[in-house]
């Protein structure tokens, strides 16, 4: 059976849903089938937090409205989780825990009972401690379940003509830190204010990685030149922010890059 098949044969089963939607690919793709399989019974939970940028929030907001699909915003603040702020290593856990519980308690309220998220086959090759707070709330992972992989999902976005089959890969802003480097809203707004100039630039796939008063810019090797063509221009803005060094990873952009360190 064709996977998109499968992923609409696997939906009708659960009767209804409340799809974790973070307006990234994978959890746009789940979210458009869902409702086309589900309708009405289909809702989208989405999480506002202070890692969370308001440019991925508007955005999400902008295509439920464009869909016709009932989104439920439920406020998170990582912070206040015990623990979180220390960034240990289990810390996409601790996060997700709290998350889900909320979600789950927001999607009850309007009947629905199946909660699902948008992980895929790829995630399985990472350290992923999120998905064991998946697995512990009971959360269905409707990709993960059919064998999809990111790149079928972007070729099944394409498909389906969603605005997002090329979109960047987007990770929470508490990502950026390596572990066991306090959190704190200051440093979240200067790593946010920092990924929102280099996109406003034109750069494609970023990301900028703090260590202490280090910023560590991830692009993709093609865009090299472009950072050390606008270096000064770049390297005042993110010192204004409050960086005190301004460095470029030789390695590229990848993802889980602080997972090299475990």
């Amino acid at each position: 059976m064709d996977k998109l098949e499968a992923l609409k044969e696997y939906i009708k089963g659960l009767g209804s849903a409340a799809v974790a939607f973070s307006g990234g690919v994978d959890s746009t793709f789940l979210l458009k089938v869902t409702h086309d399989v589900l309708g009405e019974n289909c809702i989208a939970v989405t999480a506002r937090s202070c890692s969370f940028p308001e440019r991925e929030l508007n955005e999400a907001k902008s295509f439920c409205q464009k869909e016709g699909i009932k989104q439920i915003i439920v406020n998170s603040e990582e912070l206040e989780i015990e623990g979180f702020a220390q960034n240990p290593k289990n810390r996409c856990y601790l996060c997700k825990s709290e998350l889900f519980t909320k979600m789950k308690k927001a999607a009850e309220e309007y009947g629905i009972k199946t909660m699902t998220e948008g992980s895929n086959t790829d995630d399985d090759g990472d350290y992923r401690p999120g998905l064991i707070a998946v697995k512990e709330q009971g959360v269905k992972s409707p990709l993960r379940e059919v064998g999809l992989s990111k790149a079928e999902i972007c070729e099944y976005s394409r498909q389906l003509g969603l605005p997002t089959s090329e979109k960047p890969s987007f990770a929470c802003l508490a990502s950026r830190f390596v572990y066991g480097e306090t959190i704190t809203k200051q440093k979240l707004d200067m790593v946010d204010k920092a990924e929102q100039f280099l996109l406003d630039m034109g750069f494609t796939q970023i990301r900028v990685r703090i260590h202490d008063k280090m910023a560590r810019i991830e692009v993709m090797p093609n865009e090299f030149d472009k950072v050390t063509g606008n270096a000064k221009k770049i390297n005042d803005y993110l010192k204004s922010l409050g960086f005190t060094y301004v460095s470029l990873d030789l390695a590229g952009y990848r993802t889980g890059s602080m997972n090299e360190t475990l």
